[in-house]
């Protein structure tokens, strides 16, 4: 059987018509990017389509542009295949649509998020704080000898992504990232400087992520539906206590991919599907590691190879729960707090018969449940948290995980708790 992980790309991924196929072919994507325009309060979704490449690029812009494609991708995905990964991971900004996917973070919040990194990135690069530079065709210890005697010289340049043996990046001052430019050129490296960045993974981001935090600090983060791979360690979470320290520690901490990629080679990984608009991220899994196939969701060919492989695999059903059997599970696993026997009988045993009857029913009939039956199990299972005495927050916490996980983003969202991070847009 395959085990699978989803990778998901960050800056510079984007381009004027990313995620157009999946857009015109899954309404689920469409609905996507409406939120995203939604939140922002202006239209995202014509700028990634028919917008001009440099206003897409502005780092306001590109950041939740990338986010809206990945999460859009991930949902056609799911809606298409259902099949769970085992792990989720993504590079540099694309860690946020792997929060995003894993239900730690709302789309909403993420939305808003990733545009305020993005002010920042561009105010940041307007002000010359620094520069970053891809760099190919050097060995990493090369790179790292070099950092090394620069910053004995008292200069300000590191390595902040470790993608494959013989591609980094540099971060530092633009003084300090030319100069080594020039030291790695001469070693018969390849440099490709990242116009209007920021030093992303540096010590010099160290101000970006005081301003970030406050932010940061404000989410209410979910539980986790997988764990995800991060950059700082390539190591996997599924603590929601940790995110928010993560993505602050991660803009001045290196990204470790080369790292991560082992990391799901041992844990025996045999399928990446990167979710986003072109192949970034498959053409590193080939870099680094063998034995793992990696496509992109949003190429048509790669998608027609995923449906190949999965179809190998008849024991490989679709994973993706009701409304109906969430409501289940979430009245059995959560504890009892209220020992009034009495009330306890007539409204949590009363509800929760009432759910399974609705469940055999559907079960009888051979039918998906209607929209009027999901109502009426959400109803059921608030009557149950409530009187268990299950707090406010856990019962909001519960509601957006049942309809992360059934994809029932739009149709019920009645039903999610409102957006907790403080606002962004402007």
């Amino acid at each position: 059987m395959e085990k699978i992980a989803f990778l998901f790309p960050g800056q510079g991924s984007h381009y004027v018509g990313m995620t157009k196929g999946l857009y015109d072919q899954y309404p689920i994507v469409k609905q996507t990017f409406e939120e995203a325009n939604d939140v922002l309060g202006y239209n995202l979704t014509s700028l990634c389509f028919d917008g001009s490449l440099a206003e897409l690029s502005k780092s306001k812009n590109a950041h939740p542009a990338i986010l809206a494609s990945s999460v859009a991708s991930f949902r056609a995905y799911m809606q298409e295949f259902g099949i769970v990964p085992q792990f989720l991971a993504g590079h540099s900004l694309g860690e946020y649509s792997a929060f995003t996917c894993a239900g730690a973070i709302r789309y909403d919040d993420a939305i808003k998020l990733t545009h305020y990194r993005g002010k920042l990135t561009d105010e940041y690069a307007d002000n010359g704080i620094g520069a970053m530079t891809i760099i190919d065709g050097v060995e990493r210890s090369v790179v790292e000898a070099d950092c090394k005697k620069m910053v004995t010289e008292g200069k300000q340049v590191s390595i902040s992504c470790y993608n494959t043996g013989n591609q980094t990046a540099i971060s530092g001052d633009n003084d300090s990232v030319m100069e080594l430019e020039g030291l790695l050129l001469e070693h018969g490296g390849q440099v490709t400087p990242l116009l209007a960045s920021a030093p992303f993974h540096s010590p010099l981001m160290q101000k970006l992520a005081e301003e970030l935090s406050e932010k940061l600090n404000s989410i209410q983060y979910g539980f986790f539906k997988y764990p995800v791979i991060t950059n700082i360690n390539a190591q996997p979470t599924a603590h929601p206590e940790k995110i928010s320290n993560n993505l602050f520690l991660h803009l001045t901490k290196p990204v470790q991919w080369e790292k991560t990629m082992h990391y799901m080679k041992k844990k025996g990984v045999t399928l990446a599907v990167e979710m986003g608009a072109k192949n970034v991220l498959t053409n590193m899994v080939k870099a680094n590691v063998d034995g793992i196939e990696a496509l992109c969701y949003g190429s048509k060919e790669d998608r027609k190879k995923v449906e190949q492989i999965l179809s190998q695999y008849p024991g490989l059903k679709k994973h993706i729960p009701t409304i109906i059997t969430r409501c289940l599970a979430v009245a059995v696993a959560t504890p009892n707090q209220n020992w009034d026997n009495e009330e306890y009988q007539s409204k949590v045993v009363k509800s929760y018969r009432r759910i399974q009857e609705i469940q055999d029913l559907i079960e009888e009939m051979g039918e998906k449940p209607t929209l009027a039956q999901m109502r009426e199990s959400l109803d059921l299972l608030k009557i149950i948290l409530e009187t268990k005495k299950v707090s406010a927050n856990e019962q909001a916490l519960w509601f957006q995980q049942i309809i992360d996980e059934t994809g029932m983003y739009y149709e019920l969202k009645e039903y999610l708790p409102p957006a907790t991070v403080a606002e962004l847009i402007s």
